[in-house]
This record gives C-alpha cells, structure tokens and sequence, in this order.
C-alpha cells in the first residue's frame, strides 16, 4: 500500500459543519424558530374614503335577504350575514368556538348552533348563551347597492 490516506475533497466533519452554518445563517435570517415569517396580510378590498377598489368577488346575498333584526347563514362561505339594525349590516364566522359546528340558524336575535346549543347575539357575536367559549369572528363584508361581498 502505498501512500494511503483519506481520499481528496470534503470531509464528512467538513460536510457537517457546513450544514449547520447553513441552518445558523437561516436562523438569523428568518428568527429565532428558523421559519419564514408570514406573508404580508392583504388589506380588505373597500369603497369608502381609502379611494381602494370595490371588491370583485361575486355577491353573498341581496340587501333584502337578510332581515332586520335577524341574519342568514350561508354554509358554503362558512359565514354568517346579520342585520341588527335596518341598515346595519354584520359579519362573523359560521364556525362555533366551542367545538367547531357550523351554526345553524339565525332568529330570536341569536345565531343558534346545533351542536351544543351556543347561542350568539346578531349585533355583535358575543355569546348569549355557552357553552360557547368566545364570540363568533368578525368577518369582511362590503355592502354596494343592493349587493353583500365577502371581502
């Protein structure tokens, strides 16, 4: 044998080492858990003073299906429209917070879930009757004529 040593190029110790400046460098990059930060939040589409465009997305609902004192559930879009004032128009999440049923109804100025019973209240989502832990989530909407978008 003749002259016999590790073979040319890197070493497995180099190979490692390398890896985790890699791992460090991305750490430093991107925060102590090593994860990309999330991506910038859009703004909601609006008509009002902001001069922002009026959203695109197809209507949820006319202005006179949703009465006043009342709401609709739409269970495709998982969202709940109310109308606790003529004219005043609400959004929330149709997902209950207290074990993930979708709501059901909306009368007796509640948004009633099946599941449990949770009752919500229309003007603001807050819960009138548990087991329901917190209020419904507040959702996007914008109202243009006659015409209810999700934004």
């Amino acid at each position: 044998m003749t002259g016999g040593g590790p073979a040319p190029g890197p070493t497995r110790r180099t190979a490692l080492l390398a890896g985790a400046a890699a791992a460090l460098t991305a750490c430093d990059k991107y925060g102590d858990e090593g994860a990309e930060p999330d991506p910038p939040k859009s703004t909601p589409a609006s008509s009002g003073p902001s001069g922002a465009k009026p959203s695109k997305a197809p209507p949820l609902a006319e202005k006179s299906e949703i009465p006043v004192g009342g709401g609709k559930v739409f269970e495709k879009e998982k969202v709940v429209v109310t109308q606790p004032e003529e004219g005043d128009f609400k959004a929330f999440s149709a997902v209950c917070t207290h074990q993930g049923c979708t709501v059901r109804d909306v009368s007796g100025g509640t948004i009633n879930c099946p599941c449990h019973g949770s009752k919500y209240r229309v003007a603001d989502a807050s819960v009138a009757d548990g087991p329901a832990p917190r209020p419904l989530a507040p959702r996007s909407i914008e109202v243009t004529g006659n015409a209810i978008r999700l934004t």
